[in-house]
């Protein structure tokens, strides 16, 4: 009860300083992960937890599949049809140049052997939207931009899976060489696929029968029940939950709106509780032990794999493309290490394998730096997109800020500058990508557009950034 305790006190903790989250650098998820720090056995010792301990396994997953779930109700495939090329170079591109970079990085300067550099290197090479949060959840923010961060998250955690389980079969094939075959490997990608598009669209159908239907109070429930028996059933044949969650996420959007529409506000705050307890968790394994094991390379590796390797990797891969200087520094800084990271340390570390603990370290340390940087900076940067109204951020009549432009005084309310330039949107008043999401007359309109999406919580985790959207 203990911890059920501190968790109810961070949660109203981080309510309470939620507004002051939104107009500064302080982030509720950084909240949390001090937060876990402070009573676990590193500080106060109120809490205490092993790594190999079964809760942080199970928090770190169901917090990455409920954040899947939700995020991926936010892409369309009609958008996706046309801007398909942008995430396909991200993760065909940009991952393994992440992949490859941090490998090589770890073997130079930490002193791994080549198998367990690169078991390091496909752990910490996906990504996790749901600490960038004020970038990928607002319209003011260019749509292929959104587009990009989350598609390229949502299904760079599965990609990752097999590499990390063909690695760790070679640092222990005795003990893991019967779950990396390239057939079981294959297999589980492909059901978790195909459980993510079937079960949507099987209960889709089902609704079509007269007798069947809910009511509007029971309505959120229904998508609630899908992700529930598709985590189960992943779990019990070992398909790809991630997979599974993110594509169960976009084909329920796409084939029921209002399915969508109904369970976005329940579904937001799930994933924000999930989120909330995984970060609880995690930061109580964050003692000054397990920093002060880390040698002085391993302190390199993990920053330079959060201010060097992605930027440069996913720049690279944008290269030719039709983003602007700004939108490509954006994504590129925008990698964060989240839960993946997190689940897949934790094989690393329950596996055995030699340098198994001073790898789960790295890892660790890693992470920890990366929540900080990303989920402290998504408010800054979105306010060169001048996402200030959207966010409840108060708007100080400024334009976009330095290096992106040098600012300019605004003429009204309507957030546009007297420049053509502004922050996020093209002359014609369009978002930079030069197609609005929605008509201008359905923005202003008090009912969401026809795919539910767009409603004042397109995306973003609503806890995350809370402020009084307008």
């Amino acid at each position: 009860m203990v911890l059920v305790m501190v968790f109810g006190i961070a949660l109203l903790v981080a309510v309470l300083l939620s507004g002051l989250a939104a107009r500064s650098v302080l982030s509720t998820s950084l909240l949390f992960l001090a937060g876990g720090a402070l009573v676990g056995d590193g500080a106060l010792g109120l809490i205490h937890v092993a790594p190999e301990s079964d809760i942080v396994r199970v928090t770190a997953d169901l917090a990455l599949f409920a954040v899947l779930f939700t995020d991926g109700m936010h892409v369309r495939f009609a958008d996706l049809r046309e801007r398909w090329k942008s995430p396909a170079r991200a993760l065909g591109l940009g991952m393994p140049l992440a992949f490859l970079g941090i490998a090589l990085l770890t073997h130079w300067l930490v002193g791994f052997d080549w198998t367990t550099s690169f078991l390091v290197g496909a752990v910490l090479s996906p990504t996790d939207p749901v600490f960038a949060s004020a970038i990928v959840g607002h319209r003011r923010v260019p749509s292929r931009l959104r587009q990009l961060l989350n598609v390229e998250s949502g299904i760079n955690d599965g990609l990752a899976l097999p590499f990390v389980l063909i690695f760790l079969a070679a640092a222990a094939p005795s003990g893991h060489s019967e779950h990396a075959s390239a057939g079981s490997i294959a297999l589980e990608l492909v059901l978790g696929l195909a459980f993510g598009i079937a079960a949507p669209l099987l209960v889709n159908g089902l609704l079509r029968f007269r007798l069947l239907g809910a009511e509007p109070k029971l309505q959120p429930l229904g998508p609630l029940a899908i992700g529930v028996i598709l985590y189960a059933v992943c779990a019990l044949t070992h398909a790809n939950s991630y997979l599974a969650a993110f594509s169960a996420g976009s084909v329920l959007a796409a084939v029921s709106p209002e399915a969508k529409q109904a369970f976005e506000p329940l579904g937001d705050s799930l994933a924000e509780l999930a989120k909330f307890a995984a970060l609880l968790i995690f930061g109580a394994l964050l003692t000054g032990e397990l920093f002060g094991d880390l040698s002085f390379g391993g302190y390199v590796v993990a920053v330079l794999a959060i201010v060097l390797i992605r930027p440069a990797s996913l720049l690279l891969s944008l290269l030719g493309t039709s983003f602007d200087r700004r939108e490509k520094l954006t994504a590129a800084w925008f990698g964060p290490k989240g839960f993946a990271s997190v689940v897949y340390g934790l094989l690393v570390l329950q596996a055995g394998i030699p340098q198994g603990e001073e790898a789960f370290t790295l890892i660790a340390v890693t992470i920890a730096f990366s929540i900080i940087a990303h989920s402290s900076s998504d408010v800054p940067i979105a306010r060169l997109f001048d996402v200030e109204e959207l966010v409840g951020i108060p708007d100080d009549n400024r334009g976009p800020r330095w290096p992106f432009g040098t600012g300019a005084w605004k003429t009204g309310k309507s957030g546009k500058t007297g420049k053509t330039a502004d922050a996020g949107l093209g002359p014609d008043g369009a978002e930079s990508d030069g197609e609005p999401d929605r008509p201008e007359s359905a923005q202003q309109g008090p009912e969401p557009g026809p795919d539910g999406a767009d409603s004042g919580q397109d995306g973003g985790r609503g806890a995350e950034r809370t402020g009084t959207q307008q």
